[in-house]
């Protein structure tokens, strides 16, 4: 009974992740593909691929910003909508071979860190 007391309570012991944690996950996901073509990993069709992800993310955050009952900052839905934007186009620009995703990477790490409180002023 005792076991099966502890197994019955122990899926509760598992912490529940928050917003930020799940975007930080998402951000962490998808990086990591970047980063894996980024080394040569899969070839083209992994590339696009990841770029594909990474587009479809953005386009959510755009998406999310665009609504006026988004919480975020004025200021700060605009650069995330502008990020966005630049994703998309420099994305286009790395499928045509003129471009590499070095960029795409930093901007989504630099988006962890903030989602980590690791960002300026933090």
């Amino acid at each position: 009974a005792h076991l099966m007391a502890r197994s019955a309570y122990s899926a509760a012991a598992i912490p529940t992740r928050t917003g930020r944690g799940t975007e930080y996950e998402i951000f962490a996901r998808v990086t990591r593909r970047l980063r894996q073509v980024q080394s040569g990993e899969g070839g083209f069709a992994a590339l696009v691929r990841a770029l594909h992800d990474n587009r479809s993310l953005w386009t959510t955050l755009a998406a999310d910003v665009a609504v006026e009952t988004n919480e975020l900052s004025k200021p700060l839905r605009a650069q995330i909508f502008y990020l966005a934007q630049f994703t998309t186009e420099h994305s286009r620009r790395v499928i045509a071979g003129d471009a590499t995703v070095d960029i795409l990477i930093d901007i989504n790490t630099a988006v962890m860190r903030g989602l980590r409180g690791e960002g300026e002023g933090a």
